[in-house]
């Protein structure tokens, strides 16, 4: 075990270095949930516009004993099963989809406790110099729903109260994307869904191939006010389109 705790602090002092996908959005009505990820019964979901790590948002998870799929709200940054206190999970939001299987803070998620996260749009930052950095949301061409391919896991504090949390799978960027960032997030498409979330598929190797960047042709971004920066904000403002920092405007 503290073999695996030395491993895992060595890792996560790595991942502190990697670029972050950090701050999304689920602005979509229970109904369109349910329909869009095949959910039965009621769900309880208020929309939200800047989701922020260590929030509580919600994953979709495959029964495991029968083809049925749940809802349910955990928080965002993942603590390992043999993490010492949650702080770590400040560090884990993400996990990149090339090393996943093979790193010892994810590699039994990327087996077994494989989710999607539901979400309609989000943020990455350009960086257009000296301490000035302009927010786009990014999302479907066709405004619709979509997953991120997700890993969840169930962490038992000293209290002994069990705590589910999650970290966001990225890969690299696509054409839409890698102007503004050198990740994004791994978004699946609706036709992997079922295998992504099967339970009896443990080899990781089988699932890979569904973690390749998403085509861009389907994608379009647009520039975001600085508000969607600051977690305290959460409203429609964070994702209305704005022009560019810096940006020089014209008469025609």
């Amino acid at each position: 075990m503290r073999a695996l705790e030395g491993a895992l602090e060595r890792h996560v002092d790595l991942v502190r270095l990697l670029p972050m996908c950090g701050r999304y959005r689920l602005t979509a009505k229970e109904r369109y949930l349910r329909d869009h990820f095949g959910l039965d019964g009621d769900l309880s979901w208020t929309p939200r516009w800047n989701i922020a790590p260590t929030q509580q948002v919600p994953v979709v998870r495959q029964d495991r004993k029968e083809p049925k799929r749940s809802f349910a709200l955990l928080r965002w940054g993942l603590i390992p099963f043999c993490a010492k206190n949650a702080s770590i999970g400040f560090k884990t939001i993400n996990a990149m989809s090339e090393t996943a299987a093979q790193k010892p803070a994810f590699r039994d998620a990327m087996k077994l406790r494989r989710c999607l996260i539901p979400a309609d749009g989000f943020y990455e930052w350009e960086n257009l110099g000296t301490k000035v950095k302009q927010p786009y949301n990014f999302g479907m061409a066709d405004d619709a729903l979509f997953a991120f391919a997700g890993l969840w896991e169930r962490w038992r504090d000293p209290a002994g109260e069990f705590i589910e949390t999650f970290t966001i799978l990225t890969t690299k960027p696509n054409s839409l994307v890698a102007g503004i960032h050198d990740r994004m997030p791994a978004i699946l498409k609706p036709d992997d869904y079922e295998l992504w979330l099967d339970p009896g598929v443990t080899n990781a190797g089988l699932v890979v191939d569904a973690l390749k960047p998403f085509d861009a042709r389907l994608m379009k971004k647009w520039p975001v006010s600085s508000r969607v920066s600051r977690a305290e904000n959460d409203d429609p403002e964070c994702a209305q389109e704005v022009p560019i920092a810096g940006a020089i405007p014209t008469l025609f």
